[in-house]
């Protein structure tokens, strides 16, 4: 894992969070239904797996539902994982 922090940026008409990586995207994308973030994917591609990247794109999700006063429902395995690893963001699953 890296301690290197990402510019990740939020496309929210598109549902996602995006960085890249060494020239690869990786991504986070949800679905907004009333004021829960359904968070359906979260992408990063082998070549560049093993860097923390999931987690910072997850921390990022959260922290922008928690700022916005959504909820958050995880459909995807990882952010099921991580929510269930970090307490602090257990109060936003719907």
């Amino acid at each position: 894992m890296t301690d290197t922090t990402l510019s990740i940026e939020h496309d929210e008409p598109n549902g996602r969070f995006e960085t890249r990586v060494d020239g690869h995207a990786c991504v986070l994308d949800y679905q907004l239904r009333d004021s829960t973030m359904i968070i359906q994917h979260t992408g990063v591609p082998g070549a560049v797996g093993g860097r923390g990247i999931a987690a910072q794109l997850t921390r990022y999700a959260l922290d922008t539902a928690r700022a916005r006063g959504w909820r958050v429902l995880p459909l995807c395995s990882y952010a099921v994982a991580y929510i269930a690893r970090h307490s602090d963001y257990q109060d936003l699953v719907a």
